[in-house]
């Protein structure tokens, strides 16, 4: 291997100009790249990983982006300095992208042949048959099962972990020696995570590239990376070998990544407390229907006969892997969706509820969604986002009231009440998500449905969000249904789990016990990848 580094950055700044002034997102960030290594770039939101990698490839152009000073070197070429020619000579070709949520950088309207045959025609490939038989060949080189009849899907037929391949194989298209990966898995299950880190690798070594790899998660850094790269406020802090910086972290900011991981214990559960809510033998059925006439040929089972119990001060725990029914499920005790069986809202059956007769109990069971930056109107100030639900269900509350009891959730959820007046853009993600959990809190539920919400966080923000709603549960006695892949999350804040998979629970009880022994292989194989555990021969795990 050269001594010459495949990407060579030195002394990089970056700017924005804003509000008549410029705002510095990247200040002197220097390090670089071996051809056949992977550089991991971490650190929380707005620390300037993104930026960084962006700036690779000159795609901030066209934005408020400056470069106030530096160097981006690729095979000894400056970046900065480069023709448009030259970019687009190297952009696609020998530097690609993968983004972190691939339903956004994949189109909705044109299938996965055409998507990959237009990067491969783009860079010179001539011959319907040539490209198509690339394109075959690309797919499976990724993992598409049958990727022949997979030609014509549009990426809402494939799920998470297919559309993400899909993009590492436009990616590959044109085998290119830098790859740059901006949170590639952070959406997905923990085992498709490991899918997916398992497949890079692999490319990685059979094709020689150098990875860039941007994250916010320390396992999946150690897991993959060679050295390490750790940014606080723009700057490098630590940088290093992946094992040194692991063993021996010398910065106070890396030393907080390393221990962010949500901790503590989840509240006992105690079985004499009032049941809050319950289901039995739940069933959601989607309608296959074909044909002219559109007959019903068939059922998706997204839940399929599941039996729910949840007391006063509980949280249940719902894990599986996308498209295994979790939300669904949660969406139907909620009588959000349609389902048949018994639902029980402190003990009164509320299945045949229709939209008039559920309207005043929507107050006392509240949800909070996975994406904070999806859930929240762009238009409307934080006080009215939060205040929104009160007019609706406490129309006698007057101007000062209401102002007064928003400040209070606000507060409450960590927030200061002075920042009512703000819009959703003005906050952090990890803000934002409290915000949202502030609207449902406002409306003192009884029963809260939380879905995914902490996924889309940096690891020190999911910790203050799991404390928040530890310590909100305590407060008031809240009954939680705690949906999430990320199983570290679910044991730091779940008295009780169920383990769903294609509809179905393959295992249910206390979350202490299925975590310290877990029965079913699809428990095992979760577990598995989500806390790098070995199993023995007897279902015990292990690290």
């Amino acid at each position: 291997m050269t001594d010459i580094p495949l990407l060579d950055i030195r002394d990089l700044s970056i700017s924005f100009r804003q509000g008549g002034k410029d705002v510095h997102a990247v200040s002197n960030v220097s390090f670089s790249l071996q051809a056949g290594r992977t550089t991991a770039l971490v650190g929380e939101s707005g620390s300037g990983k993104s930026v960084t990698a962006l700036s690779v490839v000159r795609l901030l152009d066209g934005t408020s982006a400056s470069y106030p000073s530096g160097e981006i070197r690729f095979k000894g070429t400056d970046m900065l300095t480069a023709d448009e020619a030259h970019l687009r000579k190297v952009r696609g070709d020998e530097i690609t992208m993968v983004f972190q949520e691939p339903m956004t950088s994949l189109n909705p309207l044109h299938t996965i042949e055409k998507q990959i045959g237009e990067i491969l025609a783009l860079h010179g490939m001539r011959g319907s048959d040539t490209i198509r038989a690339r394109i075959v060949e690309l797919l499976e080189e990724v993992g598409i099962p049958d990727p022949a009849n997979r030609l014509g899907a549009y990426p809402h037929q494939l799920s998470g972990g297919q559309r993400q391949r899909v993009m590492i194989a436009m990616a590959l298209a044109n085998r290119p020696d830098l790859f740059v990966a901006d949170e590639p898995t952070t959406a997905l299950d923990v085992t498709v995570q490991a899918q997916i880190l398992a497949l890079l690798k692999d490319l990685q070594n059979r094709l020689g590239m150098a990875m860039l790899f941007i994250t916010h998660d320390l396992g999946i850094v150690r897991k993959i990376a060679d050295d390490v790269c750790v940014m606080q406020n723009g700057e490098i802090v630590e940088a290093g070998p992946v094992g040194e910086i692991f063993d021996n972290p010398q910065h106070e900011y890396t030393r907080m990544l390393l221990a962010a991981e949500p901790k503590g214990e989840p509240p006992a559960s105690d079985d004499n407390a009032r049941e809050i809510v319950s289901g039995e033998n739940i069933r959601v059925w989607f309608p296959i229907k074909k044909g002219f006439f559109r007959k019903t040929v068939g059922y998706v089972k997204a839940v399929d006969g599941i039996d729910v119990h949840i007391r006063e001060g509980q949280t249940l725990g719902v894990v599986g892997e996308s498209g295994s029914g979790k939300t669904t499920l949660g969406m139907a005790l909620l009588r959000l969706i349609r389902s048949e069986g018994p639902i029980a809202y402190m003990a009164t059956r509320i299945d045949a509820y229709n939209r008039e007769a559920m309207r005043p109990l929507r107050q006392q069971m509240q949800v909070v969604f996975q994406d904070p930056y999806g859930s929240l109107s762009p238009r409307m100030s934080i006080g009215d986002i939060v205040a929104e639900g009160l007019r609706i269900q406490k129309p006698q509350m007057g101007f000062e009231e209401t102002r007064e009891a928003v400040a209070r959730a606000l507060a409450d959820t960590g927030l200061d009440p002075a920042a009512m007046d703000r819009y959703p853009h003005e906050f952090s993600g990890g803000q934002r998500q409290r915000i949202a959990v502030a609207r449902a809190m406002v409306l003192e539920p009884h029963f809260v449905v939380l879905d995914e919400p902490t996924s889309a966080l940096d690891m020190s923000v999911q910790a203050q969000i799991v404390d928040l709603l530890r310590d909100l549960q305590k407060k008031r006695k809240l009954a939680y249904m705690f949906i999430s892949h990320d199983l570290k999350v679910v044991r730091a804040l779940a008295s009780d789990l169920i383990v769903m998979r294609n509809g179905r629970v393959v295992e249910s009880g206390r979350a202490r016990d299925i975590f310290s022994n877990p029965q079913s292989p699809y428990t095992r194989a979760l577990f598995a990848a989500a806390f790098d555990l070995v199993a023995d021969d007897t279902g015990a795990v292990s690290q």
